[in-house]
């Protein structure tokens, strides 16, 4: 990474901060995407996570010299049970335990502390009693990412400064504005899943699980929607493409080598042919030569 960084990236308005979405595996192509800004010598001023994102972000926090081929050897070798390990309930409050992500973290080699991080890193989590939204910037790293991570009912809720935190992809899927408010001065999106990008018009077959499915991902996408869109008005808000037509569900980590490489083909032509040019939304048309498959299922 000792590179100077190349093209529009060198351009764009200073602090950069790198904005990381939930969506469970489907946050391996944020793999693909680092690889394909760490290429072009990019290191943020800053990174703000929500869930998975958190968890990558705040290892990319922390080994920006080498995070994009830190993070694909993780991914490519993750299973499902060891995020989610059958067997070991720790409480009625969730389905799981949370020793799959502390063995995680604790793999990653991290600091203790989210100020002792490289970067300046930002996790997105809940408060399970108000809804608001909660940016963890300083102290305890460990319980920040569990808390930013715990989905509701699925993995237990974190305890912190006498808050009851959950999963931030519930206020902040796309956590642009916390970014925002750290003080970015543009900010280069890593989202992921089929919610993050303009939704064709589509009517689910009339079953209860496809209606419901619908439902959630218009939900979800409303929420990115009218956050980008809010931020864009004042800062230089670029969506990078992650080239992904065909999203596993969240669970299934038997994709995470295809999400990585079609990732960095989408993202590297993307930049290739961006242009900033003050506040604004800049992303790819989804029927352009970004978006392209590539790799086996």
């Amino acid at each position: 990474m000792g590179d100077a960084i190349t093209g529009v990236l060198a351009r764009l308005p200073r602090p950069v901060a790198a904005v990381l979405g939930g969506g469970g595996v489907l946050g391996a192509a944020h793999v693909g995407v680092g690889h394909a800004l760490e290429r072009r010598g990019f290191v943020p001023d800053l990174i703000v996570g929500t869930s998975v994102g958190a968890l990558t972000g705040a290892i990319a926090a922390a080994h920006p010299a080498a995070a994009a081929a830190r993070l694909d050897e993780v991914w490519r070798h993750l299973r499902r049970r060891e995020v989610f390990p059958l067997g070991y309930l720790s409480s009625r409050a969730s389905l799981f335990s949370d020793r799959g992500l502390r063995r995680l973290i604790a793999e990653a080699e991290l600091p203790a502390r989210i100020e002792q991080l490289a970067v300046p890193f930002t996790a997105v989590a809940m408060d399970l009693a108000s809804g608001a939204e909660v940016r963890l910037d300083a102290g305890d790293l460990e319980s920040a990412l569990l808390a930013s991570s715990a989905i509701p009912g699925v993995l237990p809720p974190v305890v912190r400064d006498k808050r009851t935190l959950v999963d931030g992809g519930l206020i902040a899927y796309v956590p642009v504005r916390a970014a925002c408010a750290a003080g970015a001065a543009s900010a280069l999106v890593l989202s992921t899943g089929p919610a993050s990008w303009p939704l064709p018009p589509a009517t689910p077959r009339q079953r209860a699980g496809a209606i419901a499915s619908r439902a959630a991902v218009l939900q979800v996408h409303h929420q990115i929607e009218c956050d980008l869109r809010d931020v864009a008005a004042r800062i230089p808000t670029v969506v990078l493409p992650t080239g992904v037509d065909r999203w596993p569900a969240p669970w299934d980590f038997g994709h995470s080598h295809r999400l990585i490489s079609t990732a960095t083909v989408a993202a590297e032509r993307f930049l290739d042919q961006l242009q900033v040019d003050g506040p604004g939304l800049y992303r790819a048309d989804p029927e352009s030569s970004a978006y392209v498959e590539t790799g086996t299922p």
